[in-house]
């Protein structure tokens, strides 16, 4: 991977936007089996700490980089705790309580949520038909969650809240778009990889301690460690080193167009690896998410901002 001062062309940032997004969609369903090998908070910190040992290099600043201002520290750990940790915890346990399908689906709403976050933050203007992408991705997130799946959840879990935390986990990636827009105007997208693995890192880690503690290691399969690091290094290592580099050359509004890769991926794994199956009212929610994604993101609808 080569990080530079310099944007990339439109075309390569799209296809870097949408190669992120596609893992980060592939890793949401291949993290099912992963949690039912390991406790949520023990994986989420091995993730972490892979990605420490991946990239020590990035973190050290280069010469072009100008110091960092207090305000990039801030907007560094923002994007670490809701980008990477807290992202990390809903996902988690959303997909432990749902189906890999179920998540794919509620997924498909992050790119309306991403316009809408930068709406507010960024200060880019949304018309009437994002506001009804808006209403038509409610109203499929919330048919979905009161619909019975496909395959039945785990015993004792609650698809609702699964669901529930994995829209948590929407915002949370949402927020991490728009953030990571702002912190490409200052850092390299390897510093930004490297210093907000490393927060996350520091923030799981008395927890991932605590899941460690007695755990038998010995009893987790060979293929879920192999399993483990692929999630890691596409979690922690690729796909943000991806959108970062991506998002220097497109406005957040318009790269939010791409997270739509996130649930086709996402489902597209469950049913073709996981076992899991798309019922017709499932499809219905399904589509009216991705009419949302649709009315929010087609051409000339969104005025991003221009992008730095």
């Amino acid at each position: 991977m080569q990080d530079s001062t310099h944007a990339a062309p439109r075309w390569l940032a799209y296809l870097l936007l949408a190669t992120s997004m596609s893992l980060v969609g592939s890793y949401v369903a291949l993290s099912k089996p992963l949690v039912l090998a390991l406790p949520v908070f023990l994986l989420a910190w091995l993730r972490f700490g892979i990605g420490v040992l991946a990239m020590p290099h990035w973190l050290i600043k280069p010469d072009h980089e100008p110091p960092m201002r207090r305000g990039t520290h801030g907007l560094l750990f923002l994007e670490a705790l809701l980008g990477n940790f807290l992202f990390t915890i809903c996902m988690l346990f959303g997909v432990s309580m749902t189906t890999a399908v179920s998540a794919g689906i509620i997924m498909a709403t992050l790119p309306t949520v991403v316009a809408l976050l930068s709406w507010l933050v960024l200060r880019e203007r949304i018309d009437l038909r994002v506001w009804a992408a808006i209403a038509l991705a409610v109203i499929g997130i919330s048919l979905f969650s009161i619909v019975k799946p496909a395959l039945s959840v785990p015993a004792g879990h609650n698809a609702f809240w699964g669901n529930l935390l994995v829209f948590a986990a929407v915002l949370c990636e949402a927020a991490y778009a728009v953030i990571g827009k702002k912190l490409t105007g200052s850092l390299t997208p390897k510093r930004i990889t490297a210093l907000i693995n490393l927060w996350g890192f520091a923030l799981m880690t008395p927890f991932g301690v605590y899941a460690a503690w007695g755990f038998d290691f010995a009893g987790v399969p060979t293929p879920m460690w192999l399993l483990l690091v692929f999630y890691a290094l596409a979690a922690s290592v690729w796909t943000v080193w991806l959108w970062m580099t991506g998002l220097k050359t497109i406005a957040a509004a318009r790269a939010g167009v791409f997270t739509v890769m996130l649930p086709i991926s996402a489902a597209l794994v469950g049913v073709l690896f996981l076992g899991e199956s798309l019922g017709g009212l499932q499809l219905f929610a399904f589509a009216l998410c991705l009419a949302g994604v649709l009315l929010a993101t087609l051409p000339g609808r969104v005025k991003a901002a221009a992008p730095r």
